[in-house]
């Protein structure tokens, strides 16, 4: 490996040296406030890194490709992560606890998610996998008071067990048929294999796709998601449902595109079915939520649904033209998704807490005289995830139906149509309890002092509003990528 290429992996490198960093002081002295500034400090020098590596931008060794696509979503994972480090200084008390593993198991989890985002080979996507998936365990469990937690963690720990399984028999199933680990000599051998043994090659890749749909919580690998979503300390859910999912995503274009899988029909099927049932089980299932973070759970499973969308219409693009437009739909989409899942949950972790009683719908009624602020920012993410005007899910919306219509996805157009239909209902719930007024008076919460978490609120709302009523710089970033 020569200079350029570390240069080009200065981001994992400086989530590594933190990693250390934490070990190094724990061992020292423990302290939980020197904990969090060093994971903000490594957080903050590995956006700095991901800037840096556009230049040495490469293929680094078999197992890892770093590209401009690639560091976008690294440096928009770093700021998901900032974000959660914020939230998290308050939901861990120092007081009379000792929770400095907290902020080790969080750094461990975003260089997973960033080995992911830049995987190129099944060797490294396991890596990146497993890194994330066994900090994310800790991370449920953290909270040492209460059953939810150690429930939530247990179910993700023995779901995600088998998901490793399936996908440890996918691949060698790949190698059997190909003789290849990495994405792009799979998808250069596939055609062969497939005349040769076309089972074992068709069996390998639905186990890996069934086991990225589980880490994606898409229809029928979802039943995990709202239990833990409940159980979960509020920040640890708002980093899986963005973190977690935004990589693995990632993660599984890079597989779809680079192996070649669009142009096997059974394939786009099976891909199609489980589009149509997230839309539609997820919607259907989050009309019946009382508690806000099992109805976001739901919520989560049928965007995951709407993006699969995406990768269908990539195998009827015709033209160099539509397959620019499938890669800024992709990119627009996620990162609108990624922002607003931010804003909903930021509010939830301020209001909530850790005390499940006020995640519960009731207990957001008259949250507009309360905190304005806060009810600002719930309302623009909720109408971001109906898709209304002016929001970054409508842009995002937008291109899903255009993809769409220009595919001749008439059936998944429909299943879009009518999912977004249902979700307006209950996005609507959480924005008409919050303007309801209670039998006593309301008083406003008093706004001497802005915290940290306010300013991260407003530049979330801010943001939404400036990728959905100005979406054009973005559109024409999101197009050089």
């Amino acid at each position: 490996m020569n200079s350029s290429q570390m240069m080009a992996l200065m981001p994992m490198l400086m989530l590594s040296l933190t990693a250390v960093a934490l070990m190094i002081q724990a061992s020292i002295k423990r302290d939980q406030a020197v904990a969090w500034w060093i994971t903000g400090v490594g957080f903050l020098l590995a956006l700095w890194g991901a800037g840096y590596a556009r230049e040495f931008a490469q293929p680094v060794t078999l197992l890892l490709v770093v590209d401009d696509w690639g560091l976008f979503f690294t440096t928009l994972i770093l700021v998901a992560s900032l974000v959660t480090l914020i939230l998290s200084k308050d939901t861990f008390s120092p007081e009379g606890e000792r929770k400095e593993e907290y902020y080790l198991l969080l750094v461990l989890s975003v260089l997973g998610a960033v080995i992911l985002i830049q995987s190129s080979h099944m060797a490294s996507l396991l890596l990146g996998m497993e890194l994330m998936g066994v900090a994310l365990y800790g991370m449920i469990a953290f909270p040492e008071k209460g059953e939810l937690p150690l429930e939530a963690a247990i179910k993700y720990l023995v779901l995600s067990a088998c998901a490793s399984a399936m996908l440890l028999f996918g691949f060698a199933l790949i190698y059997a048929a190909t003789g290849d680990l990495s994405y792009a000599g799979m998808g250069a051998k596939a055609a062969a294999a497939y005349s040769r043994e076309p089972v074992v090659l068709m069996a390998g890749s639905a186990m890996i796709l069934a086991g990225l749909g589980f880490k994606l919580s898409v229809v029928p690998f979802h039943m995990w998601t709202p239990d833990v979503y409940q159980g979960a300390p509020t920040p640890v859910t708002g980093f899986l449902a963005t973190v977690s999912k935004g990589a693995v995503f990632v993660a599984l274009v890079r597989f779809y595109l680079e192996g070649q899988l669009y142009q096997y029909n059974s394939l786009l099927m099976a891909l199609s079915v489980v589009a149509i049932a997230s839309m539609l089980v997820g919607n259907w299932l989050a009309l019946r939520q009382e508690n806000i973070k099992r109805l976001l759970a739901y919520s989560s499973i049928a965007h995951f649904g709407y993006l699969l969308i995406v990768l269908i219409a990539l195998a009827a693009a015709q033209n160099p033209g539509a397959t620019a437009l499938i890669g800024q739909a992709i990119t627009f989409y996620l990162a609108a998704y990624i922002v607003t899942t931010l804003a909903a949950f930021t509010v939830l972790a301020n209001l909530a807490g850790e005390d499940d009683s006020k995640s519960m719908l009731s207990a957001f009624e008259g949250l507009f005289w309360r905190n304005p602020l806060q009810a600002s920012v719930l309302t623009v993410a909720m109408l971001s995830f109906a898709g209304i005007p002016l929001t970054a899910g409508f842009i995002g919306k937008f291109y899903l139906i255009t993809l769409s219509i220009q595919a001749g996805l008439w059936v998944m157009l429909t299943a879009l149509v009518l999912g977004s239909a249902i979700a307006i209902y209950y996005y609507l719930r959480i924005i008409f309890a919050m303007s309801k007024t209670s039998a006593t008076k309301l008083k406003a919460q008093s706004a001497a002092t802005v915290g940290s978490q306010d300013i991260v609120e407003a530049f979330l709302l801010l943001l939404v509003l400036a990728l959905g009523s100005w979406p054009q710089p973005f559109i024409e970033f999101a197009g050089a990528l």
